[in-house]
């Protein structure tokens, strides 16, 4: 009677360590929620419509090239970004730095304060982003 209680128990311990190999197995998994964010731009665009009170007359703008950087515990493509875009009608807020983050290649989310993230980004001029329409 041992036998077949024996024979379960190594079937059991090998179906177990057959379904653990299988969850380690990449299968490009994380390629494809890496994916490079090739219209990252156009997306930023687009998200600060919803982002900003008024994404009119944004000052200063900058953006960074996109990189994978750990976003507290995973890995993303992400995006830096510094602008000043304006508190009410007459006033600006001052400098801003946040951090566009990308899942699959597209927008996922911004981080407000992104400065181990954003620290050592060389910064460009993005002038879209000061001409964006309301």
């Amino acid at each position: 009677m041992k036998a077949p209680a024996v024979r379960r128990a190594s079937l059991l311990v090998g179906a177990f360590l057959a379904l653990g190999a299988c969850s380690h197995q990449d299968n490009g998994l994380d390629e494809e929620i890496n994916a490079y964010p090739a219209h990252y731009k156009a997306d930023i665009l687009a998200a600060m419509h919803a982002y900003l009170n008024d994404p009119t007359a944004i000052r200063d703008a900058a953006i960074g090239d996109p990189a994978l950087k750990d976003t507290g515990g995973t890995t993303r493509y992400t995006v830096c970004l510094k602008f000043n875009a304006k508190k009410n009608n007459t006033t600006y807020a001052g400098v801003r730095e946040i951090a566009a983050v990308f899942l699959v290649g597209r927008f996922d989310h911004f981080i407000e304060t992104p400065k181990d993230l954003c620290s050592g980004v060389t910064y460009a001029p993005f002038p879209e982003l000061q001409n964006l329409q309301p």
